[in-house]
């Protein structure tokens, strides 16, 4: 279920008008190109309607529609399209992303940001070199509710097209993702409700405190990604763990540290499945920054009792 975000940033030059309209139609051909790998499931998202759609300073998409034989044809295949706007349309209910930035270039790209945090496509007409590539790196700035930080500055990566060409890079993971919907299996999923009411059945080596609930459901929506695979993984290793020759337990398949005596002391204190109270010091990271998940692994049971998911705590 591919959503593809138009970068706006991409739209901003004052190039030719044939120059304009040749990119237009790269570009539209591409946004079609991936419709008809999972037609039912493509979104392209805007900052408003395609009407509306300025390609340049003073080109308005109107400029583009019958500027050359088939251009009618490729607009009328693009008005089939789920088109969606504004923005916030497509974002989970409450979210606003209000709290992270992205930057390309130097620039602001809001868009891309979303490609990014929605686990989309970026689409850019190709007016300018730095927007012909299949993939690009952002600055990604996020704020914290830490006061000597502020905010987090990491680089991520985001999909992207801009012509027909960087579409073939990215037919495996189009497709794979078409099939995973009708199979509705784990990476279909895109909310922290929906992986929550999976749970159960996805990871049977997993249990959660009663609290963890709530820290699913209301997981952002750039975190969901990244904590279903730490689910998955930590799931698989307890079914891959041999007791009598990995004595220190399951290989988690990402680094796992226990917290400082003091960190321990004054935040890893939690109430049990059992109602007793015990230390969850052990803990992944999500992502580079503060995402975390405090565990137990009870080698008995063959289970792990998961405490926390969110932000580093204390923070």
């Amino acid at each position: 279920m591919p959503q593809l975000f138009l970068n706006e940033k991409s739209c901003e030059t004052t190039a030719d008008p044939d120059r304009v309209n040749r990119a237009t139609t790269e570009m539209v051909k591409a946004v079609i190109a991936v419709a008809k790998e999972d037609r039912q499931g493509t979104e392209l998202v805007m900052r408003d309607t395609l009407m509306a759609l300025q390609l340049a300073q003073g080109h308005p998409i109107s400029k583009w529609i019958g500027s050359t034989p088939g251009t009618r044809d490729l607009w009328k295949l693009l008005l089939r399209m789920q088109t969606k706007w504004p923005h916030k349309n497509v974002f989970p209910e409450g979210e606003t992303f209000s709290d992270v930035g992205h930057r390309h270039d130097g620039e602001p790209v809001p868009e891309l940001g979303f490609a990014h945090l929605m686990d989309g496509i970026g689409i850019s007409l190709p007016l300018e070199a730095r927007w012909k590539a299949d993939r690009l790196t952002l600055v990604q700035e996020q704020l914290v509710d830490d006061e000597d930080t502020g905010s987090v500055l990491t680089e991520v990566e985001v999909r992207h097209i801009a012509d027909t060409e960087h579409v073939a890079s990215h037919l495996p993971w189009i497709r794979e993702k078409a099939k995973a919907t009708l199979r509705g299996d784990l990476t279909a999923i895109r909310t922290g409700t929906e992986l929550w009411e999976r749970c159960a059945d996805l990871f049977p080596h997993l249990r959660f405190l009663s609290h963890v609930e709530a820290q699913l459901r209301d997981l952002k929506q750039y975190w969901v990604h990244p904590v279903r695979k730490r689910l998955a993984e930590m799931d698989r290793a307890v079914l891959l763990w041999d007791a009598a020759t990995q004595l220190d337990g399951p290989q988690w398949g990402s680094i796992v540290t226990p917290e400082r005596p003091g960190r321990k002391r004054d935040h890893c204190l939690f109430t049990d499945l059992d109602g007793k109270s015990r230390y969850f010091d052990t803990h992944l990271r999500f992502t580079p920054d503060e995402g975390r998940l405090h565990f137990r692994f009870l080698k008995e049971t063959r289970r792990v009792h998961i405490a926390h998911i969110g932000r580093k705590l204390g923070i």
